[in-house]
């Protein structure tokens, strides 16, 4: 007997990278029956997924471009310890609350959310409440794997969106500004002004590890604002911790005998360095968008392989922030890179750098002790 919820593709997760699948099938292969399975009560978290103009080619931007909730035409700026500089590529950031309205609004029943999965198989899903659905291909996007294999440092976070009893006189993202008190590694604040009145402030740290302490964290944003003369209500709140890989094993965070396709951060498409996913979704989603279904499990592994591989000089980046640079001095290595050309520190970014490009960044005079640096590059990262 066939069930309604039977497909031939399901999208286990409806986050980002899970979202983006949908939608480019939704658009580019309308006669597939999808079925985006979400644990939640809506797709999407709670997220700010930001990006530069760069990171997604301009033939892909129809994409991304509906969950866009703010864009800054005027670029961005950085601050550093003696240092300020403002750079002219234009900047965006989707919002969760964005996927969740495209999402409901193009998949309509397509869309099951509320649903625990209990089981997978190449083709079929349990849920916990006992339906099982019968799927052409499935494919798993939910969240990270076993990242206890990779050798990571952190990108944690807490951000709070401010309303301001008066204009707070940003006019531009701030991506970083690290004239902060540097604390449990690199810490530096990240400003999105969403209008006049209203400020995002996120709390960010490159941190040996992944502790959390939102409730310490939470005053030291509080004091940002009152430095800044702002008088404010928090209006909404995230969290999150993204690993910054630097080494291990790609073959046990996805093991061959693993029957079950995978996206997004579990199947490692993200830039090493940095940790953001959404220049590598948007291109997965329509590669996958215009192959066929029929071994999706060995097409999706050799394509994040192939990634991770390419991936090894943003790793040995990671290993030289974390092995050879104090916590307290990390800060001086992100100043370096941010008086580098703007063309070389996009492409970085959107994890396309140049032979030229990473050469250059890692020549001249050298932002952590030189003995520290050869002794981590004496070690290649796996």
């Amino acid at each position: 007997m066939t069930s309604d919820l039977d497909c031939d593709l399901a999208i286990i997760g409806g986050g980002l990278s899970g979202g983006l699948i949908a939608l480019a099938f939704a658009a580019l292969r309308p006669e597939v029956r999808l079925l985006l399975i979400e644990q939640g009560d809506r797709p999407g978290g709670n997220h700010i997924w930001s990006f530069f103009d760069g990171d997604v080619a301009a033939a892909d931007r129809w994409l991304v471009e509906p969950l866009i909730a703010h864009r800054w035409a005027q670029g961005h700026d950085v601050r550093f310890p003696g240092y300020e500089r403002r750079l002219e590529t234009p900047y965006n950031s989707a919002t969760s609350v964005q996927l969740a309205v495209t999402l409901e609004r193009q998949l309509g029943d397509r869309l099951l959310s509320g649903a625990q999965v209990q089981a997978l198989a190449p083709d079929r899903v349990t849920l916990s409440d006992g339906r099982m659905i019968r799927a052409g291909a499935v494919i798993d996007a939910r969240g990270a794997g076993d990242l206890s294999v990779l050798r990571c440092g952190w990108q944690k976070f807490v951000g709070h969106a401010l309303r301001c009893d008066a204009p707070h006189g940003i006019d531009r993202p701030v991506i970083m500004d690290a004239t902060v008190e540097q604390l449990d590694g690199y810490r530096f604040v990240y400003l999105l002004p969403w209008d006049a009145r209203t400020v995002f402030v996120e709390d960010t740290y490159y941190s040996d590890t992944p502790d959390l302490d939102a409730p310490a964290i939470e005053p030291r944003i509080a004091a940002y604002a009152q430095a800044k003369g702002w008088r404010a209500e928090v209006i909404h709140r995230e969290q999150g911790v993204l690993p910054v890989v630097h080494g291990g094993d790609f073959d046990l965070y996805w093991p061959k005998d693993d029957p079950v396709a995978r996206a997004g951060v579990r199947a490692g498409l993200f830039q090493p360095m940095t940790g953001y996913s959404l220049p590598d979704a948007v291109r997965f989603a329509l590669w996958l968008a215009g192959r066929p279904l029929d071994g999706l499990v060995g097409a999706t592994r050799v394509h994040a392989k192939a990634h991770w591989q390419r991936g090894g000089y943003y790793r040995l980046l990671g290993k030289m922030l974390f092995g050879a640079a104090k916590p307290e001095q990390r800060w001086r290595i992100f100043a370096r890179f941010y008086g580098l050309n703007p063309g070389l520190i996009q492409r970085f970014y959107a994890g396309r750098s140049t032979i030229a490009d990473r050469i250059r960044i890692l020549c001249g005079r050298p932002p952590v002790p030189i003995r520290d640096a050869m002794r981590t590059l004496w070690n290649p990262p796996a």
